[in-house]
């Protein structure tokens, strides 16, 4: 199989405009690609992080909650890696981000933050 890396992360949205403005202004995820496919009545977004492909944004009319909160089986988070998560947090608070308090890892010793996307999406930023 030579499976070698994560190729994307999708990701649904019931609100369009309030997730593409999350994900491009206040994560600073670059654009690659935006479609609307009308027989769907659905945008699919193409993100990228530092250049590279990671991140498809959809929006469905028919989506459903997630089943539980936040331990709902299956994907539990999404985890970015960033140089420094202090300042990080600092400019999602300074944007008006929800940012739970900075904490350590036990294992590793690098520190961490969660937060959440506008779909109640768990996000975590990850000290490189």
């Amino acid at each position: 199989m030579n499976i070698r890396r994560i190729h994307h992360i999708a990701i649904l949205t019931d609100d369009y405009a309030q997730s593409k403005r999350f994900y491009t202004e206040v994560m600073g995820f670059e654009v690659i690609r935006e479609t609307y496919r009308a027989e769907r009545q659905s945008y699919k977004l193409d993100l990228a992080i530092a250049g590279h492909y990671q991140i498809e944004l959809f929006s469905f009319p028919d989506f459903r909650e997630r089943g539980s909160y936040p331990e709902a089986k299956g994907l539990r988070h999404l985890a970015f890696a960033v140089p420094d998560v202090e300042a990080a947090a600092a400019e999602l608070r300074e944007k008006g981000i929800a940012v739970e308090a900075v904490r350590t890892d036990e294992l590793t010793n690098k520190k961490f933050v969660f937060l959440t996307d506008p779909n109640g999406q768990p996000l975590e930023l990850y000290e490189e």
